[in-house]
């Protein structure tokens, strides 16, 4: 996208990292002088702040389809889409193509690649394989090497900014980035990736039965580089199923990349999450999330140069889909005025008034999963359970906007905890995670 944007006399100043989770509104704001465009490429996660938004996954939340100039295809990389369809001649070669879209689509198979190449930090050219398939696993190094350093402070940056469209150009940045910021060479990253793979066989937080990969968390993790994606399947090869669960309130399935079986060809697992989901669709309604908790968690690593959650952010995500109750800005200019100040600037009153206005957990969790027939994703649970201001105990009167209010008190279930909040959400997930293994099991048996 940069290169795009220079060959079109678009000046590119600074370029900030975005990344899903708490520092999604950590993002510093744009502080070039004079007319500024904020671009987001390759994020599911719109924000009305941009100007120009292109994403290739199956859906995009938050975006302001009135002033952001959208470019959303399902491809099997956003670098296609950029350098094939939106710019006029090809920004990267045909071949480094081929090595994106293989690695962000996860198309192993096809290209006859086993987890052993891609948790590769090595390479050396093989004599014996065609000048292609050299290209290929060279490109899966300068994969596994960005992702070993994408949270070194400017690492990142330093990429973008100085990187031609070019896998080599790349790679030589990432090599020259290690000699000039670390000690750490690639056969010290192979060496603690190797480790982490002994230390995740036999794993207690790790399942492994009928053809299922269950696992809690990612172990310990020790050594830049140690951290894999693909463990799990270089550890049980014969798995065809991973369902992970991560604290953070994450649950991901996943069929196995590396493995072809053309007889769950057909199972969707974003469709098969969903009606797990729909069985705790009465609990999650019934359970209120408080913007103030929303806010105060969205902005947990904001500091004063971030953008922030804003009033537009909520709004291009959830729409009306909240609840008011007395005590609530009156209008909506109100509650922008003080939606767009961050939350550590807010005032005990200005607090109060976002304690006055909710969520029902579903249309939250909803709003922030996704999912296609290969890979889904369940987020937003962290939420539940998460008290941020001290909840009143008496039971608070809410209602959908424009409608008549009603009393809202929360259900007692098995999810409800008083002495650590956070083991209500844990213990939620623990359930949906274990009930999706069950209905995946049951799928399964019927192929």
């Amino acid at each position: 996208m940069k290169y795009y944007l220079k060959s079109n006399n678009i000046d590119v100043v600074d370029c900030e990292i975005i990344q899903y989770g708490d520092t999604e509104f950590s993002v510093k704001k744009p502080d070039a002088s004079g007319d500024v465009m904020p671009v987001l490429v390759d994020f599911a996660h719109g924000k009305p702040m941009f100007k120009i938004h292109t994403d290739h996954h199956d859906s995009q939340i938050g975006v302001d389809t009135k002033k952001t100039s959208g470019q959303f295809k399902k491809a099997r990389s956003n670098a296609e889409t950029i350098s094939q369809s939106i710019s006029k001649t090809d920004l990267f070669s045909d071949t480094d193509i081929l090595i994106i879209n293989t690695v962000d689509s996860a198309d192993f198979v096809r290209q006859g690649l086993t987890p052993n190449d891609v948790i590769n930090y090595l390479f050396k050219f093989d004599k014996l394989k065609s000048v292609r398939e050299n290209k290929l696993l060279m490109g899966l190094v300068a994969n596994k090497l960005l992702l070993a350093f994408k949270n070194k402070k400017g690492f990142l940056e330093n990429l973008v900014m100085n990187s031609k469209p070019s896998i080599l150009s790349i790679l030589n940045n990432i090599k020259k980035w290690m000699k000039e910021n670390t000690s750490e060479i690639p056969a010290d990253l192979q060496a603690n990736a190797e480790k982490y793979i002994e230390s995740m066989k036999g794993h207690k937080n790790v399942e492994f039965k009928d053809g299922i990969i269950y696992q809690y968390g990612m172990g310990s993790l020790k050594g830049t580089g140690s951290y894999d994606r693909y463990t799990s399947f270089k550890n049980q090869p014969d798995a065809d199923f991973l369902i992970i669960y991560w604290p953070l309130g994450l649950i991901q399935v996943s069929k196995n990349p590396f493995k072809p079986n053309p007889k769950y060809s057909t199972l969707h697992l974003g469709e098969l999450a969903q009606k797990v989901m729909a069985q705790f669709k009465p609990m999650l309604e019934d359970k209120l999330i408080l913007l103030s908790t929303i806010k105060w968690v969205s902005e947990s690593k904001a500091t004063e140069e971030s953008v922030g959650f804003t009033f537009n952010d909520f709004y291009a995500t959830y729409g009306d889909k909240y609840y008011t109750k007395e005590g609530a800005p009156k209008t909506n200019a109100e509650l922008k005025g003080i939606m767009d100040k961050l939350f550590s600037e807010l005032t005990e009153e200005e607090k109060k008034k976002l304690d006055s206005i909710a969520l029902n957990a579903w249309d939250l969790i909803q709003a922030n999963s996704g999912g296609h027939p290969s890979i889904t994703n369940i987020s937003g649970l962290n939420f539940i359970g998460r008290g941020g201001r001290p909840p009143s105990k008496e039971p608070r009167t809410y209602a959908p906007k424009s409608t008549e209010h009603r009393t809202y008190a929360p259900k007692t279930s098995s999810y409800k905890s008083e002495p650590r909040s956070e083991t209500q959400y844990l213990t939620l997930m623990k359930d949906i995670a274990s009930k999706i293994k069950t209905k995946l099991e049951k799928e399964i048996s019927i192929y």
